[in-house]
């Protein structure tokens, strides 16, 4: 997935989850964070970002931060881009056919998948979940608790038992990592579901991305330590 134009820009404060405060040059902007999750270790004062300018000058703010340095590693931090990534990555043919029809917010029960994907006599939920959580190579979601990520493991498990097959994908928003974890410290409870489906029958993939100032495409899968 591309983006348009990309600038780059040094973070200086996050006001609140919605808004960030840049400089960029000398100028000091308010644009717009396209993630509401902590993201603290990554929004640090001083450290290099990346801006989207959505050409909207009519806007509140018309740049959307999008990607951020952590040391060597640029990481890809726009949930708003997840499903985008991983649309484009399911229609690689990777995991199904190029004749699989491939549908975005489907609703099961009491929750909504991110697809619904149909080939042959085979139907299947999946779910995406975006990670930009690293530390020394590893990489865990969640970053805080998530009540609905716990509720979306479970419903991905009634779904096998009423006859669908269920698909969950991590989604690394960068590359050269070397292993996932769940993270039990923030949420014991989402890795207890985790798990909880993945002994269910859940089919639990993890894939890295090469990920640029402009760009994010699902690359290669990743060692899971459940």
């Amino acid at each position: 997935m591309k983006y348009g134009k990309v600038i780059p820009a040094e973070f200086l404060a996050r006001p609140n989850r919605f808004i960030a405060e840049v400089k960029i040059g000398s100028r000091v902007e308010r644009v717009h964070v396209k993630n509401t999750g902590r993201c603290r270790e990554l929004l640090v004062p001083g450290c290099r970002c990346y801006l989207h300018d959505s050409g909207n000058v009519s806007r509140k703010t018309r740049y959307d931060l999008i990607a951020v340095k952590k040391g060597e590693l640029l990481i890809n931090m726009d949930s708003q881009i997840v499903n985008d990534a991983a649309e484009e990555f399911l229609k690689k043919e990777t995991l199904f056919p190029k004749t699989a029809v491939i549908r975005r917010e489907t609703v099961f029960g009491s929750s909504r998948f991110d697809f619904y994907i149909e080939t042959g006599p085979r139907k299947i939920f999946l779910e995406a979940k975006g990670v930009t959580l690293e530390n020394d190579g590893v990489v865990s979601f969640p970053d805080a608790p998530t009540e609905r990520g716990v509720k979306h493991l479970d419903e991905l498990v009634s779904a096998l038992k009423q006859g669908y097959e269920s698909y969950l994908l991590f989604v690394v928003q960068m590359g050269n990592v070397r292993l996932f974890r769940p993270n039990d410290e923030a949420d014991p409870a989402f890795g207890a579901a985790l798990r909880r489906a993945e002994r269910a029958g859940v089919k639990i993939f993890v894939m890295t991305c090469r990920v640029t100032p402009g760009s994010i495409t699902v690359d290669a899968p990743l060692p899971m330590e459940l």
